[in-house]
């Protein structure tokens, strides 16, 4: 991607005191699925949560970042880590998609090791079609284990 791109997070509403710190660096140092802004300016003009399952404000959210111009709608990696994983993720990448005309991506920051760990424990991941949700913040160990 080249320009300027304007983007959303959408996090998982678990996580609602997080102050970003992890999406930001991420954003920052175009980490996990930020690396495919390596040669993109980045503007971020939304920042909420999805306000809870069923995902209560997907809808709103994802209006108001699209009037304050956002071309991409980041759903956070929280939505993947969390004990269990959203089970909404795919509908909240359709529905945004479809109803706002916007790239939806999954992902933020790098999956932190810890959580790449229990989860394998887990075999939370196991099914392919994880590794397709997981790819853009699966990263290298190194960088996961500075994401703990």
């Amino acid at each position: 991607m080249s320009n300027k791109i304007n983007l959303g997070i959408i996090i998982c509403d678990r996580y609602r005191t997080c102050s970003g710190g992890k999406c930001l660096r991420a954003l920052k140092n175009r980490e996990g699925a930020f690396s495919i802004y390596l040669k993109s300016e980045v503007e971020l003009v939304g920042y909420t949560t999805c306000n809870g399952c069923p995902g209560g404000n997907i809808e709103y959210a994802g209006e108001e970042m699209v009037k304050n111009g956002a071309q991409v709608i980041h759903l956070a990696t929280g939505f993947l880590v969390g004990y269990p994983p959203c089970p909404y993720i795919e509908t909240f990448m359709s529905f945004i998609e479809h109803r706002y005309n916007v790239q939806v991506v999954l992902g933020t920051h790098p999956i932190p090791q810890k959580y790449l760990d229990m989860h394998s424990k887990l075999g939370t991941w196991e099914d392919p079609h994880w590794q397709t949700m997981l790819a853009t913040v699966i990263s290298q160990e190194k960088i996961r284990k500075a994401y703990d």
